[in-house]
Formats: C-alpha cells, sequence, structure tokens
C-alpha cells in the first residue's frame, strides 16, 4: 500500500484530499497543527475502512515536519506522496501589511512548502522508488489579487519551487506539481468574504458573492473538486507530468 501525507488536513481542502486519497487505497498520514482535528479526519478515514495515522506538527518548524515524516514512514511503511497543503490567507492591501504579517504568512505557506518537500524527498529518494511531491498552489500564483497581495506572493513562490523542485527531483524518479483552486467553500474563504468586506463596501456574504460571478461554470468551488484533481496528480496518470501549477477553478483564471 502507498503511504500519502497530507498537511493542513483537519479541515477543509485539506480534509478533502484526505479522504478521497483514502477511498483511492493510499494510507494516510493525517497532518495538521490542531491535534483534534487531525485525530478526528484520521479516525473517519479508519470508520470507513481505510488506514491512516493522525501525525499533529506545525509545518512552519522544519525539525517538525522531517519528525512527522518519519513518524508516517515508521507506521504505514513508506512515503509515496506529499501533498504540501497547509497555508493561510490573510486580506490587507500592501500598505498596510506589517513585517509580522510577511513572516507569517511566508512561514506556512512558502517555509511550510519547503520543509515538506525536503522531508519528503529526503525519505523517497532513500527509498529509490521515487514519488509524489503537490503542493497547494492558487489562483493568486498566476494572477496577483488586490487586497491579497502578500498572500499572491507566497503562491507566486509555490509555483517557482514546484518548477524547480521538479527539475532537481527527476533524477530521483519524483514528480513535482501544484494544484490552483479559485473560490471554495471553505472556512477560509469565509474569512477572507468577510474581511474584504470593508474595503468593498458590502456585507458579509457579498463579497464571495461578487467574486463567484467571474467562477465559468457557475458555482463556487468544493474540496472534493479539488481533491478529484488531486487525486490525479498522486496516481500513475500523471506519471509523464512534472513541474506544473495546473488552474482548478471552474474557469477563473484561463492560461
Amino acid at each position: 500500500m502507498t503511504t500519502a501525507v497530507v498537511t493542513g488536513a483537519g479541515r477543509g481542502i485539506g480534509r478533502g484530499i484526505a479522504l478521497r486519497l483514502a477511498r483511492d487505497g493510499h494510507a494516510i498520514a493525517v497532518n495538521d497543527v490542531d491535534k483534534s482535528t487531525a485525530e478526528s479526519v484520521s479516525a473517519e478515514i479508519t470508520e470507513a475502512g481505510g488506514t491512516a495515522i493522525a501525525v499533529p506538527a506545525d509545518v512552519t518548524d522544519r525539525d517538525a515536519v522531517f519528525a512527522m515524516v518519519d513518524r508516517a514512514a515508521t507506521e504505514l511503511g513508506s512515503i509515496d506522496i506529499m501533498v504540501a497543503n497547509a497555508g493561510i490567507a490573510q486580506v490587507k492591501t500592501l500598505l498596510e501589511v506589517t513585517p509580522d504579517d510577511l513572516q507569517r504568512i511566508f512561514e506556512v505557506n512558502v517555509f511550510g512548502v519547503v520543509y515538506c518537500l525536503q522531508a519528503a524527498a529526503d525519505r523517497m529518494i532513500a527509498q529509490g522508488t521515487g514519488g509524489k511531491i503537490i503542493n497547494a498552489a492558487s489562483i493568486a500564483a498566476h494572477s496577483g489579487f488586490d487586497f491579497l497581495g502578500h498572500y499572491s506572493a507566497t503562491k507566486f513562490a509555490v509555483r517557482a519551487l514546484t518548477q524547480a523542485g521538479a527539475k532537481e527531483l527527476a533524477k530521483h524518479g519524483i514528480t513535482v506539481n501544484a494544484y490552483c483552486p479559485g473560490i471554495v467553500g471553505t472556512d477560509m474563504w469565509d474569512l477572507i468574504d468577510e474581511k474584504l468586506g470593508p474595503y468593498l463596501g458590502v456585507a458579509k456574504g457579498e463579497a464571495i458573492a461578487r467574486y463567484s460571478q467571474l467562477i465559468t461554470l457557475g458555482r463556487v468551488q468544493t474540496p472534493e473538486d479539488v481533491a478529484a484533481f488531486v487525486s490525479y496528480l498522486a496516481g500513475p496518470d500523471s506519471d509523464y507530468m512534472t513541474g506544473q501549477s495546473v488552474m482548478i477553478d471552474g474557469g477563473i483564471v484561463m492560461a
């Protein structure tokens, strides 16, 4: 059985990915900074007949990420797929962003992705059987969004890391790709909607409604929509694909 580590899997897109990969037959190491949510999703998988363990850790702590991967490999047998999903967002203009804001969002969204890549690749190279590293980017990795400038910068960085990682790790049989969601019905987008309101002069719920008008397919995305694409990236059908950061957004940003 192959093993996938999914970070930030206690809720939202990460939970959707963990559940989908478990249904695909992978053993899942469910990571979240919140131990209780990691354990809840792990239990949800095992109760449905899958194999999972909870591996709580903060992705901004490099040593903790390496320990998480070591534990997952020891208890589940290998590390074959790393889904570096954990991420945060913040709504502010570029003129308002503070050094602390920048430090925090880059630590989670960029440093965390690097640490997951390093830990997973280290284990995959030692195993000698290749692997798949899958990073969380965003439509904001392809087009910088106002009021989300520093968030967009972190996701542009993930695109660069995905491309560089693909080039460096190809000789080891490791592919590196990223998924780029759009407007997803999660707690993160609830927060974005709430914080955008004052900037746009609209009430709660109206910001996401306004941005949702950009969706060609006419509906807000679900975590399951994202998870279906990650399932492809984690499976054998994507073996000849690497270095790509692909939009899965219902047709907001078209490249």
